[in-house]
C-alpha cells in the first residue's frame, strides 16, 4: 500500500452505521491561506427589511448573490435575496474552486469567460479579497483519440477571444515539471486559468450588491408561495410575506423543494463529490512559480497545487458514484447547510492511484484532509437557467454541477434578460423548458449517474448517451422501428438517425472522421431523391391556437404574413432588438384555428415565449399543446404523390394540392392533417395524425409503396438533404445571436406588412445601417471529415468567421457548409478555409442553393428551362 493510501486511510472518519449523514467541520481553502470553516460566519440580519421586492432571489450560494450583484449595479432598486441559512451554505463553501475559460460547448465559453474577467477586478472594485490564482490550465491528452478531440475543440474555439493552445509534451513539462512525460501526447491549455476561493467570491458579490442597494437577508427560510392573477409573488417567511413582482429560484440543493411548492418538478439531484488535499509535498514546495490545473481526461480527475502540497478530485464512473436520491423523495435534512457526508476513499481508489502514475510525487505524500459534499446535477450536467414555461414571473438559477466558474456569467446573463426583456445572447442548452413531464426522478437519477461518470469521456460530434432511454415519450413507431435503426435522442422522444441493412456495421459508433453511417446515409439520400423515403418526424413541437384574437396575435408574434385557410407558410418570432428567437411551420386549417409546428429541442421554449404575449397583450386566444398526442409522418421522394394517391379519393395533382397548402384528408380510412411541405426540398408531404394511429398509417403507406421501392430515411439523410437545399436550421443558422437579414431570410421576413410585429423597429434600424456579416454556402475540398459547425472560418491567416452547420454532399461528393463571414468577405467565388481536426482546407462560397427544390424545378419545366440537379 502507498504512502498516500496509507494516510488517506488513518485519517478517514469512522464510519457512521453505513449511512450518508453530515458530520464534518471545516475543509481546507485556496492558496491565500483562508479556510472555509463553519465558525467563519457573517453578522445575521434576520428581519426582512422590506415587504416588496421587484426581483426577489432564493438562495445564497454564489450564483444567487451574483444575480444580486448584477441586477443591483445595472440599477435596478428592490433586489432582495432571501437565505435560509447563511451566505455559501449548501454547495458553494466546500467548492474546489475552479475557473476555466475552456468549456465544450460554444455558449458557455461566454459565460466561462466573463466569469473570469470579473473575478479578477472584483478585488478592485469591492475591496475583498477573493483569492483568485491564475496559473493557467491543461487538460492532458494520453491517446491518439484524445490528441483528435483537442484539436476538435482548438477549431471551435478558434473564432472565440479566449486564448487556448494545443501545445507538445515539451511544453506541457515545462509547465507542470511534476509529471510522469510516458503519459502525455499532447496538452490543451488555457492560460487565465485557475481557482478562487467560494466564500470569499460569494461575499465579494455581497459586498458589491449591498452597495449597490441589494437586500440580502438571512437567515430567513422560504416556507411557501403563492402565486397572484396579476403575476406577482407572495413570498411567506416565518418573519411575514414579501411581495414580489418576479422570483429567482437559485437555492442549489433545495431548488427542488422550492419548485414543488408551486407544483413542478425540477429535474434535479444531490450527487457525492469528493477532493482530497495532501500535507506538503518537498518537491512542489521547491518550485518557485505556481503549477496549472491539470485534468488527466483518463485518469478522471483534476489536479492543483493547494499551498505546499496538491488538492485533487475524480469523478469516479456512474457504477462507483454516489447520489443522494434519499433527498429527492423525503427532502433535504432540517438544518443541513455547512455540513459534508462521510468520505468514502474506496469509491475513488483507483482515481487516486492514477493520480500517483501521472504525477509520481504523490507516492510519499499524505491525505490531510477528504472533502466529501454535495453538488447538484441536472440529467444533462447543464444548470437550468431562464423563466419556466407554464408559471409566470418564476425564474430558475439550479442544477449548477460547477457553481464556481458560472455564477459570475449567469449572473449577468440573467441580469440582463430581466432587464432588457430577452436573452442577450443563445444559451438555449441551459433552457429550464428543455425538459418536461417526461423526465422522471427514476430517469434524473439515471442520466445524473452517467452524466458525473462522463464527466471527463471523449466528447465526439453527433455525441449519444444511453442511460435512462428510451424514456415515456416515444412515438407510435418505436418498438416497431428500434431494432432497424441507431436512434438519437430529442427531447425525450426517440427518433431514428439512420437504418441498417444487411452487411452495415450497425450501433453507435463515434468517430471525429466518417464513420459507420457515412454510407448508409449516402443510400437513404439516394432513396429519397430518385424514389420515396418515410421519416418519423413525431418528435416535432406541435401546438393549436384558436379565439377570437388569434389572427391578431400571430401577426403580431412573427413576421411572415399570416396564411390563409388552407395554407402554410415558414415564419419566425423576433426579440424585441431583431434577433431570431424561433422558426415555426403556421398553417390556418380553419378561419381563426391555426396549427403551429417547431422543432423537438424547443417546444416548451418557443410555447412560453407564445404564452408571454398572449398574457401581457390580453389576447383572447387558447393554446393546445398537441406535441404528445400528435404523430408526424413525412414522406418525401419522387413517388410521393403516385404512392400516396394510392390511400385516398382527394385530389394530390399538383394543380388541386399546391405546395405551402394544407387539408384534412383519409389515408387508408385514418385521418391526417396533410400539409405539402418538405425539409427534404423533394416533393412530400408531412401527415399528423393521432399517436394511436401512427402504426396503421405507417404501414398502410409503405404497403402502398411496395412497387415503387418504397423505404425508411432518418434526420442524417435529412439533414444531408436540407443543405443541399440551402435550408436553414434554428439553433444553427439562425438564434438568438443572429438576426434574419444576415441570415439570409429576407423572403419571410414582411417590413412592409400593416402589423408592429415583435422586432420590426429593431430590424429596420438594422437594414438602415447595413449588415457587418453575413451567411454564405461553402463546398470544402476535405479528405476523411466532414465539417459540422461552430468551425473557425480562416482567410489570409486569420479566423474570420465560423460555419453554422455541415455535411458531405452526396451530390456534389464534397463538404458543405454554411457559414458567417464579414460581408466584404461574402461574394460568390470567395476562397476561404475552414479548420477541421488541425488542418485548414480550401473552401469557396458558391451560389445556392446546391440543388434546386423540387417546386423549384417543376416551374423552371413548366417555363421551358432546364432545371439543375
Amino acid at each position: 500500500m502507498s504512502a498516500v493510501l496509507r494516510g488517506a486511510l488513518r485519517l478517514r472518519p469512522p464510519r457512521r452505521g453505513g449511512r450518508s449523514d453530515p458530520f464534518s467541520a471545516a475543509a481546507l481553502r485556496s492558496l491565500g491561506g483562508s479556510a472555509v470553516a463553519q465558525g467563519r460566519k457573517e453578522a445575521r440580519s434576520p428581519s426582512l427589511g422590506k415587504d416588496t421586492a421587484d426581483t426577489l432571489i432564493i438562495g445564497g450560494g454564489c450564483v444567487g448573490v451574483s444575480l444580486a450583484y448584477h441586477l443591483a449595479k445595472a440599477g435596478l432598486k428592490d433586489v432582495v435575496l432571501l437565505e435560509k441559512s447563511e451566505l455559501t451554505a449548501g454547495s458553494t463553501w466546500h467548492a474546489a474552486g475552479l475557473t476555466t475559460y475552456f468549456h465544450p460547448g460554444i455558449n458557455l465559453k461566454k459565460i466561462h469567460s466573463y466569469s473570469i474577467k470579473l473575478y479578477e477586478k472584483l478585488e478592485e472594485e469591492t475591496g475583498q479579497a477573493v483569492g483568485f490564482h491564475q496559473p493557467g490550465s491543461i487538460r492532458i491528452a494520453s491517446t491518439p483519440t484524445r490528441v483528435d478531440e483537442f484539436k476538435y475543440q482548438m477549431t471551435r474555439a478558434g473564432w472565440h477571444p479566449t486564448e487556448q493552445y494545443l501545445i507538445t509534451p515539451e511544453k506541457v513539462q515545462e509547465l507542470f515539471p511534476l509529471l510522469n512525460m510516458d503519459m502525455v501526447l499532447a496538452g490543451l491549455y488555457n492560460p487565465g486559468d485557475g481557482h478562487i476561493d467560494p466564500y470569499s467570491l460569494t461575499m465579494a458579490l455581497a459586498a458589491g450588491a449591498r452597495k449597490h442597494g441589494a437586500q440580502l437577508n438571512y437567515p430567513v427560510q422560504v416556507t411557501n408561495l403563492n402565486s397572484r392573477s396579476d403575476g406577482t409573488w407572495e413570498v411567506e417567511t416565518p418573519h411575514g410575506i414579501i411581495r414580489a413582482k418576479r422570483i429567482v429560484n437559485a437555492a442549489g440543493f433545495w431548488a427542488r423543494e422550492i419548485g414543488k411548492m408551486i407544483g413542478l418538478q425540477h429535474p434535479l439531484i444531490p450527487v457525492h463529490h469528493q477532493y482530497v488535499v495532501t500535507s506538503t509535498i518537498p518537491e512542489v514546495k521547491a518550485l518557485k512559480t505556481e503549477l496549472p490545473v491539470i485534468r488527466d481526461l483518463e485518469g478522471s480527475y483534476y489536479l492543483r497545487q493547494e499551498r505546499d502540497g496538491l488538492l485533487f478530485g475524480p469523478y469516479e464512473s456512474e457504477e462507483k458514484m454516489k447520489l443522494q436520491d434519499s433527498w429527492v423523495t423525503n427532502g433535504v435534512p432540517p438544518g443541513f447547510g455547512k455540513e459534508l457526508f462521510e468520505s468514502d476513499l474506496d469509491r475513488i481508489t483507483e482515481h487516486i492511484e492514477a493520480a500517483m502514475e501521472m504525477v509520481p510525487v504523490l507516492r510519499n505524500a499524505d491525505i490531510i484532509n477528504t472533502i466529501a459534499g454535495p453538488i447538484t446535477y441536472s440529467p444533462d450536467i447543464l444548470p437550468m437557467v431562464g423563466p419556466h414555461q407554464g408559471v409566470r414571473n418564476y425564474w430558475v438559477a439550479i442544477g449548477f454541477g460547477y457553481g464556481i466558474i458560472h455564477a459570475g456569467g449567469i449572473g449577468k446573463y440573467l441580469s440582463d434578460w430581466i432587464l432588457g426583456g430577452e436573452p442577450p445572447f443563445d444559451l438555449i442548452e441551459l433552457d429550464p423548458n428543455r425538459y418536461g413531464k417526461w423526465t422522471t426522478t427514476e430517469y434524473t437519477a439515471a442520466k445524473a449517474r452517467e452524466s458525473y461518470g462522463f464527466n471527463n469521456t471523449v466528447g465526439y460530434p453527433k455525441e449519444e448517451r444511453f442511460a435512462g432511454r428510451p424514456t415515456e415519450r416515444t412515438s407510435g413507431l418505436y418498438d416497431l422501428l428500434k431494432s432497424e435503426c441507431s436512434m438519437g435522442f430529442h427531447a425525450g422522444w426517440e427518433q431514428p438517425h439512420w437504418f441498417y441493412k444487411p452487411g452495415d456495421e450497425t450501433g453507435y459508433k463515434p468517430s471525429f472522421r466518417r464513420t459507420n453511417w457515412f454510407d448508409p446515409v449516402g443510400r437513404e439520400y439516394k432513396q429519397v431523391m430518385e424514389k420515396v423515403g418515410v421519416i418519423d418526424l413525431s418528435p416535432f413541437g406541435k401546438f393549436k391556437v384558436k379565439g377570437t384574437d388569434s389572427l391578431k396575435l400571430l401577426d403580431h408574434l412573427f413576421a411572415n404574413v399570416v396564411p390563409k385557410v388552407g395554407s402554410t407558410n415558414i415564419s419566425h418570432m423576433l426579440t424585441p432588438r431583431g434577433k431570431v428567437y424561433a422558426e415555426l411551420t403556421v398553417s390556418q386549417l380553419y378561419p381563426g384555428e391555426f396549427m403551429l409546428v417547431t422543432g423537438s429541442g424547443s417546444e416548451l421554449h418557443d410555447l412560453r415565449w407564445i404564452e408571454e404575449e398572449v398574457t401581457r397583450s390580453g389576447y383572447k386566444v387558447e393554446i393546445e399543446n398537441m406535441t404528445d398526442e400528435m404523430g408526424v409522418l413525412g414522406v418525401a421522394g419522387p413517388y410521393a404523390r403516385q404512392i400516396l394517391q394510392k390511400l385516398t379519393s382527394e385530389d394530390l395533382s399538383d394543380g388541386s394540392f399546391k405546395f405551402l397548402q394544407s387539408r384534412h384528408l383519409k389515408l387508408s380510412d385514418i385521418s391526417v392533417t396533410a400539409i405539402r411541405i418538405s425539409y427534404t426540398g423533394e416533393l412530400g408531404w408531412e401527415l399528423y395524425h393521432r399517436k394511436e394511429d401512427s402504426v396503421a398509417l405507417y404501414s398502410a403507406i409503405m404497403e402502398a409503396g411496395q412497387k415503387e421501392g418504397i423505404d425508411n430515411f432518418g434526420t442524417y439523410a435529412l439533414n444531408a438533404l436540407r443543405l443541399e437545399k440551402g435550408f436553414r436550421a434554428w439553433g444553427a443558422e439562425m438564434n438568438c445571436d443572429t438576426n434574419p437579414l444576415e441570415a439570409g431570410l429576407e423572403y419571410f421576413v414582411k417590413l412592409n406588412k400593416p402589423a408592429d410585429f415583435t422586432g420590426k423597429q429593431a430590424l429596420k434600424e438594422i437594414k438602415e445601417k447595413g449588415l457587418r456579416r453575413r451567411l454564405v454556402y461553402l463546398t470544402l475540398e476535405t479528405d476523411n471529415v466532414d465539417p459540422e459547425g461552430n468551425e473557425s472560418v480562416w482567410h489570409n491567416g486569420k479566423v474570420i468567421g465560423n460555419t453554422t452547420s455541415g455535411c458531405f454532399s452526396y451530390s456534389a461528393q464534397q463538404s458543405l457548409a454554411f457559414a458567417y463571414v464579414p460581408t466584404e468577405l461574402s461574394k460568390v467565388g470567395q476562397k476561404l478555409e475552414v479548420e477541421l481536426l488541425g488542418k485548414n482546407y480550401p473552401a469557396t462560397i458558391i451560389q445556392e442553393p446546391l440543388v434546386l427544390t423540387e417546386p423549384t424545378r417543376m416551374r423552371l419545366q413548366r417555363k421551358g428551362e432546364s432545371p439543375k440537379i
